[in-house]
C-alpha cells in the first residue's frame, strides 16, 4: 500500500510560509540528501491549489534547461486538490475537486511509490485530521520568524502523532518524522 507523506520546512515558531526568505542558510548536503531521498521514495505529487499555481508558474518555465529538478518537476505525475480551480494545465496534473478523501484513499490502495505532499500546509492539516496523511516529515529550522502562515493555526481539534524518526543536522536543522498514533 502506498503512502501519502508531506514534507515541509517549518521555522522553530511553526511558519512554513515563503521558507525562501529564512530557509537557504539553513540548506546542506545532509539537507538535500534527504529532500532527495523523499523524492525518490515517490512517483506522484499531492499539491493544493497555491501551490500548485506557485510551482506552475515556475518549473513548465525550466524544461529543457537541463536542470534535472526541473525535469523531475514537469515529469512527475501531480494530484491537484482545489475546489476553485476549474482546470490544471501544467503537464501530467490531474484535479481532484470532489470526495477528496475517497478519492486519496482508493490512490492509496494502487500499487506504486509514495505520494509526496510539497509545502501545500492547508491540504498537510486537511488529510492529517481526516487520517488520510500517513507521515508527516518536518525540517525544523533554528529561526523564528516571527509572522506568516504557521503549518497548524489556532483551532481544529488534536491530532496525536508518534514520532517514528529523527535527524540532527550540522546546521541545526532537526528532521522529524511523525505518523498518526493509531497506526
Amino acid at each position: 500500500m502506498r503512502k501519502i507523506a508531506a514534507g515541509l520546512f517549518v521555522s522553530l515558531d511553526g511558519v512554513t510560509e515563503s521558507p525562501e526568505k529564512w530557509h537557504f542558510t539553513y540548506f546542506s548536503d545532509e539537507m538535500g540528501a534527504a529532500v532527495g531521498a523523499q523524492m525518490a521514495a515517490a512517483d506522484t505529487m499531492l499539491l493544493g491549489r497555491r501551490t500548485y499555481e506557485e510551482f506552475a508558474g515556475y518549473w513548465p518555465s525550466q524544461a529543457g534547461t537541463g536542470n534535472q529538478l526541473a525535469d523531475q518537476m514537469n515529469d512527475t505525475p501531480k494530484l491537484v486538490v482545489s475546489t476553485t480551480l476549474d482546470k490544471v494545465e501544467w503537464q501530467n496534473s490531474t484535479l481532484i475537486k470532489d470526495n477528496v478523501v475517497e478519492e486519496l484513499t482508493k490512490l492509496k490502495e494502487q500499487p506504486g511509490k509514495d505520494i509526496s505532499i510539497t509545502g501545500s500546509a492547508t491540504l498537510v492539516r486537511s488529510l492529517l485530521r481526516a487520517g488520510v496523511l500517513d507521515e508527516l516529515r518536518l525540517l525544523v529550522h533554528p529561526i523564528v520568524v516571527g509572522s506568516g502562515k504557521r503549518l497548524f493555526e489556532d483551532g481544529g481539534d488534536q491530532v496525536p502523532l508518534k514520532l517514528i524518526d529523527s535527524q540532527t543536522f550540522d546546521t541545526g536543522v532537526l528532521y522529524l518524522t511523525y505518523a498518526p498514533a493509531d497506526k
